[in-house]
């Protein structure tokens, strides 16, 4: 399905776009083109006066706010290097940006991102970010649930394999929102915003 719209209070969300995850090798699109992307579709937002969220994911070097669920790819007391849960230099440095500090895959768990959305009176979320499958995926599917309008910008994105990548963007998320380019969505919020 193409985007049909994007509501007059819209945010643009974009998930764990920091340096540990943006050195990690993505396909179908480069982290870079990712980051390229995203750099787009935040100014656009940023120009119309609508939020840039920034979500990170990171935990204290104990690791005692990790998730604690047993999973087949296992916990395994993994260190991070220095600096890695924070926002690539690219995207960082805009003020009136918003960031969000998850614990879990999914930028609306134990976060106030939900609070900051409603506060603002957003109804309607785009998302992007690294990695398709997981960090997007949740939150698009929390969003549905919590009752936003999703749009997903499907080039914005990227995972660790275009199979899975594929399956979330062809699978999933026409369950929950509709889908189209950053350059899509630059143009309708731009027609959309020309419209008020």
């Amino acid at each position: 399905m193409t985007m049909t719209t994007l509501d007059p209070r819209t945010a643009l969300v974009l998930i764990d776009l920091q340096r540990g995850i943006a050195t990690i090798p993505t396909e179908p699109y480069p982290a870079a083109e990712v980051i390229d992307r995203s750099v787009r579709l935040a100014e656009a937002f940023r120009a119309h006066g609508l939020p840039v969220v920034l979500v990170r994911v990171s935990f204290a070097a104990d690791g005692a706010d990790a998730p604690v669920g047993r999973t087949e790819h296992g916990r395994g007391g993994r260190a991070f290097p220095e600096g890695w849960d924070l926002i690539v230099d690219e995207l960082w440095g805009h003020p009136e940006d918003l960031l969000v500090t998850k614990h879990n895959p999914g930028a609306f768990h134990g976060t106030d991102l939900d609070v900051q959305l409603r506060r603002r009176g957003i109804t309607q979320i785009v998302l992007g970010g690294i990695a398709t499958s997981i960090g997007v995926e949740s939150t698009a599917r929390a969003a549905y649930d919590h009752g936003y309008h999703v749009t997903l910008a499907t080039d914005a994105m990227a995972d660790r394999s275009t199979e899975v990548h594929r399956h979330s963007v062809e699978v999933t998320f026409p369950h929950l929102g509709e889908r189209g380019s950053a350059e899509e969505v630059i143009e309708l919020l731009t027609k959309t915003r020309e419209s008020l």
